[in-house]
C-alpha cells in the first residue's frame, strides 16, 4: 500500500504507522499541516489519531515485544546500521520535507539535522553490545550479578524544532536495548517523522516501531496514560512535561523528560572579537529562527564590552538572509506557525517598550513586502533588560536574544542561575582557569566553552531544575533510559 497520496491541488494525503501498516485514523479524521513560508498554504492532511488508535499502536508494540527483546544484540545493531545508510541515501529528500514543513534553511539547518539523524544511529548501533551489567563480591560460595533489561513498550513524544533527530535519539536507544516504540511526532511536524519511519520500517520487524499523528490533548495524552506502556520519554515544552509527569506518576511509570531552557551565555572582557560573535549567533541558534530548547537566549556581557560587541553582532546578524527555506542562499526562515508566530511578536512589543531597553537590531516584522508573505521574524536583540523581566524569564522559542550587563563574576553567574530552567549555558573567554570555575558554578546540565555548537553523539545531554530529568544521546543515556537493572544471586552451594 502507498503511504503517501497528492491530490491535484499537490497536498500529501498521508497515512500512520500501526503493526507495520501503514493506515487512517479509525474515525477517518485529519488536521492539515501548513507551509510557514507561505501563510494558509495547505502541503498535507495527516490522520488525527484518537485513543483507540493510541490503544492499537501500544498493542502492536506490545505484540512484539517478546521477539524483539529475544534477538541477539548483532541483529539490532545491523537493523539500525542499515537504516542509518538508508537515511544517509535518502538525505535530501528528508531534508526538503523538513525545510517544507518547519521553515528551517535547507542549508544551515535541515541537511545538517539529516546527517546528525545518520550519525545518532550509528553511534547506538555500535554501542548495542554494551548492555553489560556488573558481579558482585559476596564470596567464592555465592554468584551474584546485575542485568540490564528492556522495559517494554515506550511511548515516546518529540516536538517540532528538531522532529527526526529528536525522534532518532529516543528510536535508536529505545530500540537497541530492546524495547518497542509508539513515537508521536508534534501535529505541526509530523512529515519528515513519517518519512523517517517509512525507513526504519524496511530494517524492522512489524510492530517494533509505530508512529501515530495528531494533537497533544488527544493521542499524546491517550499515549501517556495508557497502561501498557512501561517507560515514557518525553521532548517538549516545561507545561506539558510536567502533564506527562503525572500521567506518569498514576502508573509508577519512568519517565524521561527533555524540557524548555533559557540559557545563559557569559562573556568576559577578553573575549570581545569577532570569533566570539560568531559563537553567539551559532548558540542562539539564529540559524533555526531561535526555535531551539539550548538557545543562548540571555547574554550577559561584562560592562566594559558591552556596547562595542553589540555593534559587531548587529553588524554579523545584519548580513543574516532570511527568506525562502529551500533556496540555498538563505540563512534564515520562517517561524514555524501562527501561534508561534504571534507569541514571538508579543515578547518583542513587550520587551521593548520596558523602561530603558534599547533595541539594537530588529523588532517587530514587517507588514509589507516579501517578508510578509510568512511567518518571519528577523533577528532581534534587545539591550539593557533586567534579568528579572519576562522576556529575560520566560522561554520565547524565537530569535530574540536579550543582553544584559554585568561587572562582577560573582554576580553574572548569579544572574545565569536566578531562572527555573537549567539545560545549557555558554562561557566565552580566554582564561581557561576562569571558564571552567564559571562553568562548574553554573546550574545547567550542558555547557559549552568558546563554543556554540550543538550536541554529538555520545556526549550526556539533558537539563537540571525545570529543564528536565533524565539523559539523552549517550551510552550512559541509554543505560539510564532505557534499560532496568535486575540483580540474581545464586547460592552455588545448594
Amino acid at each position: 500500500m502507498a503511504t503517501t497520496v497528492s491530490d491535484k491541488t499537490g497536498v500529501r494525503r498521508e497515512r500512520m504507522l500501526v503493526g507495520g501498516e501503514w493506515v487512517a485514523a479509525a474515525d477517518g479524521r485529519t488536521f492539515s499541516v501548513e507551509n510557514p513560508a507561505r501563510r494558509g498554504s495547505v502541503i498535507a492532511e495527516v490522520p488525527r489519531a484518537s485513543a483507540s488508535d493510541v490503544d492499537r499502536a501500544v498493542r502492536a508494540a506490545a505484540a512484539a515485544f517478546p521477539a524483539w527483546r529475544a534477538a541477539h544484540w548483532k541483529e539490532r545493531s545491523k537493523a539500525l546500521l542499515a537504516i542509518a545508510d538508508d537515511i544517509e541515501a535518502h538525505l535530501e529528500d528528508l531534508a526538503r520535507t523538513l525545510s517544507l514543513e518547519i521553515g528551517n534553511a535547507i542549508r544551515p539547518v535541515s541537511r545538517p539535522e539529516v546527517r546528525s539523524v545518520v550519525d545518532v544511529f550509528r553511534y547506538f548501533g555500535g554501542v548495542a553490545s554494551e548492555l553489560k551489567g556488573e558481579t558482585i563480591p559476596l564470596g567464592e560460595h555465592m554468584l551474584s550479578y546485575t542485568l540490564r533489561e528492556p522495559y517494554g513498550v515506550v511511548g515516546a513524544i518529540v516536538p517540532w524544532n528538531v522532529p527526526i533527530l529528536l525522534s532518532a535519539v529516543k528510536i535508536a536507544p529505545a530500540l537497541a536495548a530492546g524495547n518497542t516504540m509508539v513515537l508521536k511526532p508534534s501535529a505541526d511536524a509530523p512529515l519528515a517523522v513519517l518519512e523517517l519511519a517509512r525507513i526504519c520500517q524496511t530494517h524492522l520487524p512489524a510492530g517494533v516501531l509505530n508512529v501515530i499523528t495528531g494533537t497533544g490533548d488527544e493521542s499524546g495524552a491517550a499515549l501517556a496514560a495508557h497502561p501498557l506502556v512501561r517507560k515514557l520519554s518525553f521532548t517538549g515544552n516545561t507545561e506539558t512535561g510536567k502533564s506527562v509527569m503525572r500521567a506518569a506518576a498514576e502508573r509508577i511509570v519512568p519517565v524521561s523528560l527533555e524540557l524548555g531552557g533559557k540559557s545563559p551565555a557569559i562573556v568576559f572582557p577578553d573575549a570581545d572579537e569577532d570569533k566570539t560573535v560568531d559563537g553567539v549567533i551559532s548558540g542562539m541558534r539564529f540559524t533555526r529562527q531561535g526555535q531551539s530548547c539550548t538557545a543562548g537566549s540571555r547574554l550577559f556581557l561584562h560592562e566594559q564590552i558591552f556596547d562595542s560587541f553589540l555593534a559587531k553582532l548587529a553588524k554579523k546578524l545584519a548580513g543574516l538572509r532570511i527568506g525562502d527555506p529551500l533556496d540555498e542562499a538563505t540563512d534564515m526562515g520562517p517561524i514555524v506557525n501562527r501561534r508561534q508566530f504571534e507569541r514571538v511578536c508579543g515578547f518583542i512589543d513587550e520587551g521593548a517598550r520596558q523602561s530603558g531597553a534599547r533595541t539594537i537590531i530588529g523588532g517587530l516584522p514587517p507588514k509589507e513586502g516579501p517578508l510578509a508573505s510568512g511567518y518571519f521574524v528577523e533577528p532581534t536583540v534587545i539591550a539593557n533588560v533586567r534579568n528579572d523581566w519576562r522576556i529575560a524569564r520566560e522561554e520565547v522559542f524565537g530569535p530574540v536574544l536579550v543582553a544584559i550587563p554585568w561587572r562582577d563574576e560573582d554576580d553574572a553567574v548569579r544572574m545565569a542561575n536566578d531562572s527555573h530552567y537549567g539545560l545549557a549555558a555558554y562561557v566565552w573567554t580566554r582564561d581557561i582557569s576562569k571558564a571552567l570555575r564559571t562553568a562548574h558554578r553554573i546550574e545547567s546540565g550542558w555547557v559549552q566553552v568558546n563554543q556554540g555548537l550543538g550536541q554529538f553523539p555520545g556526549q550526556s545531554y539533558g537539563g537540571y531544575k525545570q529543564s528536565g530529568i533524565g539523559r539523552e544521546y549517550s551510552l550512559e543515556g541509554m543505560l539510564e533510559s532505557f534499560t532496568q537493572r535486575k540483580n540474581v544471586t545464586v547460592n552455588l552451594t545448594f
